[in-house]
């Protein structure tokens, strides 16, 4: 495969997992190969990573598929580490950790690969496992060990330390989380051997498609993972601001209906000619925001963005609330208010008795008929109403009547569905239906959420 070839497809494979990547970047990469070449990898890795990823987000995407594209040599490279057994790794790892030695570390990553990361020992052919690997390594049981001999000590006592109080245990805590980082360091460069051996037994577009981890803002909402939940937490709080900065303009003119009397009073100063007319001022408000949200367990990936959402709403409008449902609506705006990172709030609701009243299946129907029954007042002119859910019914009553009532009521209603909208007249889903009565948009991930925001309010 040519240079051209690779870059080509490292292009084309950074556009598949939702990077911006034109030919005008293409190309300047292309032109950036010419003048360093492929002598220095890591030089080219920077060179490529500057001139073809646009966010700083993209950059750990990029840097998987480049190690596809622009592999080192294939083959083991153990170096003065093979044969090592396992003992002798865990040594070498706490020496190189300690002296935060990245060179080292990178060839010990090879060596543990090699030990420990193969699938099926004596067959090749079958790949190589980085989690097999590290898992058998366990190099966060070496960060205490690592930070003594960082300290010059002969021992540590391990866990005990580092909860002291003063300068030594403030010390002893960025010592201990900058070693939790080069452990991660390690991690991933295990994660790159792996990948560069495993292009020698497998079609590297296979491997970039389901081996290789997707910006942040690409991944699905229904499958969030708790480690996830602080960096989507970043990007969420902007794009409330801006949301609620959205639903809060006005859609009329600036100016309000002629002010007759203070119209008059300024025409007397002129005799009535000529006779300017006084305009009323329009008072700027926060709507208030009401949530409606699935908490069932077909949704349930769903329910950390739904927590992130509302606590991030609640300091950009004049009033949140938030209605949960399974089989029945209860208020759970306090409960997720306060609602700590990476609880599972799925779990919490299928044990509520006021959101399983009739199961614990999921019954739009009578979800918005309780939402009428019991908080109908709630929901007024300057109400704006997010529904959040997929719009599965379990084949029970939609609930449409009810839904149109809803709509009625409030300023505006909007249906976020983490479901790909080619689901939506599948099975159970009567999305296609709901669609027909509110606005329902794919909210699948962050990317969509911002393009929901930017585009589709006004």
């Amino acid at each position: 495969m040519s240079t051209l070839d690779r870059l080509v497809g490292l292009a084309q494979a950074m556009r598949t997992h939702g990077l911006e990547v034109g030919s005008t970047e293409t190309t300047t990469a292309a032109q950036a190969i010419e003048v360093l070449g492929l002598d220095d990898r890591r030089t080219l890795r920077e060179a490529l990573a500057a001139t073809m990823v646009r966010s700083s987000d993209g950059r750990a995407t990029f840097d998987q598929l480049f190690d596809l594209w622009f592999p080192a040599a294939p083959g083991a490279r153990t170096g003065d580490l093979r044969g090592a057994d396992l003992d002798q790794l865990r040594a070498e790892l706490t020496r190189a950790l300690a002296e935060g030695d990245e060179q080292r570390m990178d060839e010990i990553a090879a060596a543990t690969l090699e030990l420990l990361g193969q699938v099926s020992p004596g067959d090749e052919t079958r790949g190589w496992s980085s989690v097999q690997a590290v898992d058998a390594l366990a190099p966060q049981r070496l960060i205490a060990d690592a930070q003594a001999m960082g300290r010059g000590e002969g021992d540590s006592d391990g866990e005990g330390k580092g909860s002291g109080s003063g300068s030594g245990g403030f010390t002893e805590r960025i010592d201990r989380d900058e070693m939790r980082a080069r452990v991660a360091q390690f991690r991933r460069q295990v994660e790159s051997e792996a990948r560069r051996r495993n292009t020698a037994v497998r079609p590297r577009e296979r491997i970039a498609r389901y081996g290789v981890t997707g910006p942040s803002d690409q991944r699905d909402f229904l499958a969030l993972s708790t480690k996830d939940l602080d960096q989507f937490k970043r990007q969420l709080d902007p794009l409330t601001r801006k949301l609620a900065a959205k639903l809060s303009r006005r859609r009329r003119a600036h100016r309000g209906g002629i002010d007759v009397r203070r119209t008059l009073r300024t025409a007397m100063a002129t005799g009535g000619v000529p006779l300017d007319p006084v305009y009323a001022h329009r008072k700027r408000h926060r709507p208030d925001v009401l949530l409606i949200a699935d908490m069932s367990g077909s949704v349930g990936g769903f329910s950390g963005f739904t927590m992130l959402l509302m606590q991030a709403l609640h300091g950009q409008f004049r009033q949140v609330r938030m209605l949960g449902f399974v089989s029945s609506t209860a208020d759970i705006t306090d409960v997720v208010k306060n609602a700590p990172p990476g609880v599972s709030l799925t779990s919490w609701a299928l044990s509520q008795a006021a959101l399983t009243t009739r199961g614990r299946s999921s019954s739009y129907g009578s979800a918005f008929d309780d939402v009428l029954a019991d908080f109908g007042d709630v929901i007024g002119h300057r109400t704006t109403v997010l529904i959040l859910g997929d719009g599965r019914t379990n084949y029970a009553d939609p609930g449409l009547d009810a839904l149109r009532e809803i709509a009625r009521r409030s300023r505006s209603t909007v249906w976020l569905n983490p479901e790909r909208a080619s689901s939506w007249a599948t099975g159970d889903s009567a999305a296609d239906e709901y669609s027909r009565v509110v606005t329902m948009h794919e909210c699948r991930n962050v990317a969509q959420l911002r393009l929901f925001v930017e585009r589709h309010l006004g």
